[in-house]
């Protein structure tokens, strides 16, 4: 059934979706982890988004043993490091190659279990799974500073809006799973509220990264914003990153742009109500980075060399253009998590002197 919501979007017929899906399956590792490619790197956020990408082609098992890898590989706070190496003995955390804890990255596996529960109603496995969600949650607040954001690793104090944006997303999902648990988390939806405001009313206490175009998009794909302040954002910058016929520059100061970067935004493009511009940016993309061969994308083109760079085909690419085929086709538990109208809301928030607490 999901597979044919995929392909109710137009842009991709039943062999096109069935080699995409089969190519982030032959990128799995039995152990459940997905690589960015043979023999590269894995992230966590990176490993969640090709996660839901299964789910929303139907492949619900190859989904589970995904999060199950996550489960068997977090750290004892709560985090999971930023890169594990694709090694033949498997993706492990004896192959770690970058130990940064990212919140950000640390965060993002909520919206995966929760996007996993809603695509399969599987109850159990949303219980078993509930402690790494409680765990990897409670990290991530750890590094909430006075003022609402969140720091990006514990080791500054850095707030990034990007991050942040994606965090609020995670918040939602990871409240709206504690709800359909039974549980009760009172401090994850005053976090959660506090990040809102700070991301809605204080852009100033997040570092500034205006030249890449995930800043520009995020809290729009992240459901910070919905209505008219999130398509005046998508409109205040489309000329400065958008190439016509090309897609999405990922910095706006170079001729290059990237699959990931315009599938996603072709997702915050359906959750404003624009799905025509969001079929065209795919559309696009599939010229540009699709090989049809294997179904795949490569990760972007440098439009002023004509040339396709790097030379990779990563799942998560694959995966973002999946998400995006699943939002604008009606898959239900891809529209909740990005569309955001069943997701908790944020309590109301006021600002008192040099912070914002709750208002109830």
């Amino acid at each position: 059934m999901t597979a044919a919501q995929l392909i109710a979007a137009g842009l991709l017929d039943a062999p096109g979706i069935a080699r995409t899906v089969g190519g982030i399956r032959a990128l799995q590792r039995p152990d459940g982890a997905i690589p960015w490619f043979a023999g590269d790197k894995l992230d966590p956020w990176d490993h969640v988004e090709s996660a839901m990408a299964l789910d929303a082609a139907g492949e619900h098992e190859a989904a589970r043993r995904a999060y199950l890898w996550l489960a068997r590989t977090q750290n004892a706070d709560g985090s999971w490091f930023a890169n594990y190496a694709d090694t033949p003995e498997g993706v492990s955390v004896a192959a770690v190659t970058d130990k940064t804890r990212e919140t950000n990255f640390s965060a993002y596996p909520a919206v995966g279990v929760y996007h996993h529960y809603l695509a399969t109603a599987d109850r159990r496995f949303l219980a078993e799974l509930w402690p790494t969600v409680v765990a990897a949650i409670e990290f991530v607040l750890r590094h909430q500073r006075a003022d609402g954001a969140i720091r990006w690793n514990p080791d500054g104090d850095e707030a990034l809006l990007s991050g942040c944006s994606s965090m609020y997303q995670a918040l939602r999902c990871a409240v709206a799973t504690a709800t359909a648990l039974g549980e009760n988390q009172p401090g994850w939806e005053l976090a959660l509220s506090r990040l809102g405001h700070a991301l809605t009313v204080h852009p100033e206490r997040f570092t500034p990264k205006e030249r890449y175009s995930m800043d520009w998009y995020y809290p729009v794909l992240g459901t910070v914003l919905r209505d008219e302040a999130a398509r005046r954002r998508i409109d205040e910058d489309w000329d400065r990153f958008v190439v016509p016929s090309l897609g999405v520059r990922c910095v706006d100061d170079h001729p290059w742009v990237t699959g990931g970067e315009s599938c996603e935004l072709a997702i915050a493009l359906w959750a404003v109500g624009r799905e025509r511009q969001a079929r065209r940016l795919l559309a696009d993309i599939s010229t540009q980075l699709r090989d049809e061969e294997d179904g795949m994308y490569w990760t972007g083109y440098v439009f002023a060399d004509l040339a396709i760079w790097p030379q990779e085909k990563t799942s998560w690419t694959a995966g973002s253009m999946l998400l995006a085929l699943a939002a604008l086709g009606g898959e239900p538990a891809t529209r909740a998590v990005f569309g955001g109208e069943a997701l908790p809301m944020p309590l109301p928030v006021e600002c008192v002197a040099e912070s914002c607490v709750s208002a109830r």
